[in-house]
């Protein structure tokens, strides 16, 4: 809780609106929870100079009152209004408790300007018989007419009730530190309070001694008063200790509570004729025992920090005094003690003991040692101001505490990076000196140092932007669109190769399905073509799930089974997963199982039903997709479980990276067909760039021919011979018809294909085409024993 009226001693705030000023702060990140005042506008100090009765009624007084800036008439009812004393005043358009308004009017026919009030009736006291009878509140005061009545009422204070975020440090539970903020946000100055006082020809190192015995408090300063009368503290303090929540006691305990608000430093005041001459600091022993100021023993663990006299602790570091040494209205002489103990420790010791007071929440926030040094100058010219004290000289003190300066270099560039707008050099300085950060600019690079009161702060750039950007105002930036460089997400990698499979697959009107890793030792069996060894597992959930399976297909089988159970006829699936074979070693497959009808077109009566061919187009498809053009070949093979005359290694560049082929009928009568991949083997193959080629301007010629050849001669060793006889102009090469029948011979076959020849410089003539043909079919014939088919 924070106190306008007190702020004032730092800043000057008279000018503002209270309440605007609340939206400022909030906006600058210091949110503003409530604003709560008692103060009452348009109320002032009068004096009755005139005082008649009213014509028209027994109890009614006419009266003249001086407001200040003018003498007004005001009907009256109070039995004790009479000449010349002072009075409180509502004037027209003010609002009193209740939402009464007072308005300018009449009054049985006789004008009244405003109200003469009871305190009643401004809320201050209660609304009761007794305070009924005493009437209108007679002004015991030196203020004058036309002075505000709230300052006699003590209702001129306005308190900000603050909602500090966590990572914000100690600075904003205090009113200096408050005052910087505001000073900050209004481009103004901070006045310091006075902290100067006379000492006595003596030396607090006379009368006592310290010593620290833990790495828990790296800072204790101490210093000694004599002489104080125990007495009422002024109007002021105690007015202010209330506003923010506290009791008032006497002045000497009051002076402790009001500079620890005040510069946010608590402080401990001992009786020093109860605590003797030494000062020990240490740990707590285990178990150890202490009666606190509230009168209850606490237990003491080992973690926690005492202040002792040499022998029994009379403290609780950072949290509460003991009631061995308390102040009370026989002290004379007392120990100033300003210290800085572990803010972790303090947290602890309260949490622990269950005992949190204002001095812990301050200790567990960390603390400024300026501000420990100036809080117990600050309470030694209380002391001596309004409690008669006698300030020794001489200081004890034990500094352990890091005082090295926090200093951010930057440019101006960076902060504009940061926030993401477009601050000018002059700007910076302006918000650093709005913030009282002191800097220096060489070279268009800042060096700023950051105040010790600002402990949220650290050194480096971020913080340092924040700082400027909530004063520039996060309402004054504009948004726009980011101007980072960005990238298009992908996949890398062989993630990114599974992708292009899967979604290729899919578009060729695979379904995609997922099986278990772990599968039978029966089905492990089957497909073993690849000649791994499997692991089998010691201890299987089920004897189903108790391989590790080195192929997808017979999972697929099994997929196959359970669609066909349900009365599923075309079956068109994939599915990508790892396998694993025997030393560990990982291998990400592709399966592909059809059976069926690949396509039906129920309205044209069109059916193409999968065959060998059918999944070879499918698997051609995709490596020629994933840019294996020309690089693949089929290889005919007995292969475990497939037909073998419908069979075929796949190989890549040469090497071999799967299967292709018909499940053989022993195992499946039915007419499955199947094709297995290593994507692994895949993923290391290096993807050549796709070249661009320009389409022919000129037309093609199109040629068929067909070949009778031996049965044993696969259509691929032809295609071959026909490409490298046709040399350039030959740019396709199709096979459209197969035969074998009663019109050739029993060990014969016969293939046709269609040849397309193209130039892309010019239009080819029959000259040209008939040349190169002609050498095609030499060469066929004569390199394979071939012949050309007639038409019979």
């Amino acid at each position: 809780m924070i106190s306008l009226e007190w702020l004032k001693d730092y800043i000057d705030i008279e000018d503002e609106d209270l309440k605007e000023l609340a939206v400022k702060i909030t906006k600058a990140g210091i949110n503003v929870e409530q604003v709560i005042t008692k103060h009452i506008d348009n109320l002032v100090i009068g004096k009755v100079i005139e005082c008649t009765p009213h014509p028209d009624s027994d109890h009614l007084n006419i009266c003249k009152v001086d407001v200040g800036s003018s003498i007004i008439q005001i009907v009256c009812g109070a039995h004790n209004v009479r000449e010349n004393i002072k009075v409180i005043v509502a004037l027209p358009g003010c609002i009193l408790p209740g939402n009464f308004e007072i308005k300018a009017g009449k009054i049985r026919g006789v004008e009244s300007n405003g109200m003469i009030c009871a305190l009643f009736e401004l809320g201050v006291e209660e609304k009761t018989d007794e305070n009924y009878a005493k009437g209108i509140e007679e002004v015991n005061s030196d203020l004058n007419p036309g002075d505000d009545a709230n300052i006699y009422l003590k209702t001129d204070d306005t308190l900000y009730e603050l909602d500090v975020h966590k990572h914000r440090n100690n600075d904003c539970y205090y009113h200096i530190g408050f005052a910087y903020e505001i000073a900050s946000i209004l481009n103004k100055k901070v006045k310091l309070p006075d902290i100067s006082y006379n000492t006595i020809d003596e030396n607090v190192k006379d009368y006592m001694s310290l010593k620290v015995d833990t790495p828990k408090c790296p800072f204790y300063t101490a210093k000694m008063v004599k002489d104080v009368v125990i007495k009422e503290s002024p109007e002021f303090i105690k007015k202010r200790l209330i506003s923010a929540g506290m009791r008032p006691i006497n002045n000497v305990v009051d002076i402790s509570n009001y500079v620890m608000l005040e510069y946010g430093q608590p402080l401990h005041f001992f009786d020093k004729d109860k605590l003797g001459d030494k000062i020990l600091v240490r740990d707590a022993k285990e178990n150890e025992e202490i009666i606190t100021l509230d009168g209850n023993k606490r237990i003491l663990k080992s973690s926690d920090i005492v202040i002792t006299d040499s022998v029994k602790p009379v403290c609780i570091a950072g949290v509460m005094g003991g009631e061995n040494t308390d102040v009370d209205d026989n002290t004379k002489n007392i120990l100033i003690e300003s210290a800085i103990f572990d803010a972790v420790s303090i947290r602890y010791t309260s949490s622990n003991l269950n005992l949190k007071s204002e001095a812990s929440i301050r200790y567990g926030k960390g603390l400024n040692f300026e501000y420990t040094l100036n809080a117990i100058d600050r309470a030694c010219h209380l002391l001596q101001k309004y409690a008669s004290a006698k300030v020794l000289d001489g200081i004890l003190i034990h500094d352990k505490i890091d005082k090295t300066e926090k200093v951010v270099n930057f440019k101006t560039e960076e902060i504009n990076s940061l926030l993401g707008i477009t601050l000018k050099k002059e700007d910076v300085e302006t918000e650093l000196n709005r913030l009282g950060f002191p800097y220096q600019l060489n070279n268009d690079i800042f060096t700023v140092t950051i105040p010790r009161r600002r402990l949220d702060i650290d050194p480096n750039i971020n913080d340092i932007a924040e700082e400027i950007g909530r004063l520039y105002g996060y309402h004054n930036l504009v948004s726009t669109l980011p101007k980072v460089e960005t990238r298009r997400g992908v996949y890398v990698g062989d993630v990114y190769i599974r992708k292009l499979i899967s979604k290729r697959l899919r578009n060729l009107g695979l379904n995609e399905t997922k099986t278990y890793t772990l599968i039978s030792s029966d089905m492990a069996s089957k497909f073993k073509y690849d000649k791994k060894d499997e692991i089998i597992l010691p201890n299987p959930m089920s004897m189903d799930k108790s391989v590790i399976r080195t192929s997808i297909l017979p999972s697929l089988i099994n997929v196959y089974e359970y669609n066909k159970a349900r009365n599923v006829e075309d079956i068109l699936l994939y599915e990508i997963a790892k396998t694993y074979d025997k030393n560990y070693k990982e291998d990400t497959k592709v399966a592909i199982l059809m059976k069926g009808n690949y396509i039906i077109n129920n309205w044209m009566g069109t059916k193409i039903k999968c065959d060998f061919y059918t999944i070879k187009g499918i698997v051609e498809n995709l490596l020629k997709y994933l840019g294996f053009q020309n690089r693949y070949t089929f290889e005919r093979a007995n292969i475990p479980d497939m037909h073998p005359g419908v069979s075929a290694l796949i190989k890549l560049d040469r090497e071999e990276i799967g299967i292709i082929g018909r499940v053989h009928p022993s195992y499946k009568k039915e007419e499955i067909y199947v094709a297995e991949l290593s994507v692994s083997k895949l993923y290391e193959k290096q993807i050549k760039p796709l070249k661009f080629k320009e389409a022919s301007k000129y037309p093609d010629i199109k040629k068929d021919v067909a070949f009778l050849v031996n049965k044993n001669i696969d259509a691929e060793v032809i295609i071959n011979q026909i490409k490298k006889s046709g040399g350039r102009l030959l740019t396709d090469v199709d096979v459209f018809d197969v035969y074998v029948g009663d019109k050739i011979n029993d060990d014969e076959k016969s293939i046709a294909f269609s040849l397309t020849f193209a130039d892309t410089t010019k239009t080819l003539n029959d000259e040209e085409v008939t040349k190169v043909f002609e050498k095609i079919i030499s060469d066929v014939e004569n390199n394979l024993s071939a012949k050309v088919r007639n038409g019979e």
